[in-house]
């Protein structure tokens, strides 16, 4: 797979919603709906996993200022999550295809845990993304939302991937390529006046 043109890397959308509602009282209330069905729950967050797409639709999870700085050494252990029931993708859908195993909760935002760091790993919290979108902008975005997550000292976090304009799939299990991708953050803080 070569990679995308102008057109396409345009087209390729984040949507940030930076949202101050201070209501919810858990972090259970602020969990998005789950249209499969499938939850994983793992140390530090939680997904909904899609058997149609060989991946999450959402990933949920806390960044907190203390996280944030974390310093676990990133380990690269991709492989299959032993908790979606009906199996996740494989090393071997990746192989070959061009794409990035694109972290949906990032591998930096679980550094302070050796245990959050390696279920990064799972390939349930994968999603394929273009080399230059991946370590690129994407990586940027990321790395912006853990800027932010120390200025306001936690976030709740929401990514996941937008299956319209789909790129086609990649691999044996048929992993969809997303057309696009989103993050969704909440300050649980007052705004301030």
């Amino acid at each position: 797979m070569g990679q995308p043109s102008m057109r396409i890397k345009s087209i390729i959308t984040i949507l940030i919603l930076i949202l101050c509602i201070s209501s919810a009282s858990s972090a259970q209330e602020l969990l998005p709906i789950s249209t499969t069905g499938q939850i994983v729950k793992h140390k530090y967050y939680t997904l909904s996993y899609s058997q149609q797409n060989k991946q999450a639709e959402w990933v949920f999870y806390l960044l907190t200022k203390a996280n944030s700085l974390g310093a676990v050494e990133r380990g690269n252990n991709f492989r299959p999550d032993p908790g979606v029931s009906t199996g996740s993708a494989s090393l071997e859908d990746y192989k070959n295809s061009g794409y990035d195993k694109g972290h949906l909760c990032p591998a930096a935002d679980m550094a302070f845990d050796s245990q959050a760091m390696s279920e990064t790993f799972y390939l349930s919290n994968m999603s394929p993304q273009y080399p230059s979108f991946n370590r690129g902008i994407w990586k940027k975005l990321e790395e912006l939302v853990r800027k932010w997550a120390i200025q306001e000292d936690s976030l709740y976090v929401v990514t996941g991937p937008i299956f319209i304009n789909n790129k086609g799939s990649i691999g044996p299990d048929k992993v969809t390529v997303p057309g696009f991708y989103y993050k969704v953050l909440y300050d649980p803080k007052e705004p301030k006046r």
